[in-house]
């Protein structure tokens, strides 16, 4: 026992200690796939099958190791994992199944670094293990007395921000689909910011880590954070420059009104 929790505080404080140069990197080098995709990464893979592989983890890992924690027939750690294997199921298998069926040229769709799809698979294994061990294991539900409260605020915004990362994807593969190249999306929560998926699944995380109250919901939250935003900023200014004029300019990067 002692061992698995000094293993967890481990994970956990790499959790926090990869974030800053993961911004810091970010905002000079983007990782090559979609718009910023470029030669010199090494070999490349489909890129639903990437993010089968890479998103992988959260879902089986997550599987394999919560039947094994203290809480795990504890209705409240079930009601709480369950967001979060929701989340991963549809981004793991039905996000690259709808990248299938609107791929209408797999040769000019460009490819996935494995390099890229092998450093996502190790943040999904550490990122799987320490929410799955912290709900599973190390919450302490009978001394959380505002569980309930704290569990359906966080609901509302990451439902609320799901919605949105689900929506805007949809609008970015439809765009795909007609393959005439890159487009200036429109509508909802395009009109507000460039990168409105991205947007979504910050928000995501937020209710997230309300909904854990832990340092290990709030360290996923900042991770985040550090690999979206600088993304965001780099597709905005991307989209500035192919598009110039064209572009509308009361668009932010990814937070409305703000950045």
């Amino acid at each position: 026992m002692a061992s698995d929790q000094n293993f967890f505080h481990n994970c956990l404080l790499s959790l926090y200690l990869i974030a800053p140069p993961t911004y810091i990197s970010l905002r000079f080098l983007q990782a090559p796939y979609g718009k910023h995709r470029r030669p010199g990464w090494g070999p490349t893979m489909s890129p639903p099958l990437a993010w089968f592989l890479m998103e992988s983890p959260t879902l089986w890992l997550t599987l394999l190791l919560f039947p094994s924690g203290l809480h795990s027939s504890n209705p409240k750690a079930l009601f709480l994992i369950a967001p979060f294997l929701f989340h991963y199921f549809h981004r793991t298998c039905l996000y690259p199944l709808r990248l299938c069926r609107n791929t209408t040229n797999p040769k000019t769709s460009g490819g996935f670094p494995v390099s890229v799809a092998l450093m996502a698979f190790g943040f999904n294994l550490l990122n799987a293990y320490l929410q799955a061990r912290w709900v599973s294991q190390y919450k302490d539900y009978e001394a959380d007395g505002w569980f309930w409260w704290r569990f359906c605020f966080g609901l509302v915004v990451f439902g609320y921000g799901m919605a949105v990362n689900i929506w805007s994807d949809r609008v970015l593969v439809g765009l795909k689909k007609e393959g005439k190249g890159y487009k200036v999306p429109k509508g909802g929560w395009f009109e507000l910011v460039s990168c409105p998926n991205y947007y979504g699944e910050i928000v995501e995380w937020l209710g997230w880590a309300v909904m854990t109250w832990s340092w290990a919901g709030l360290g996923f939250f900042f991770y985040t954070c550090a690999n979206l935003v600088p993304r965001a900023r780099a597709n905005h200014k991307w989209y500035l420059e192919k598009f110039g004029e064209d572009y509308p300019k009361g668009r932010k990067a990814v937070i409305p009104f703000l950045y």
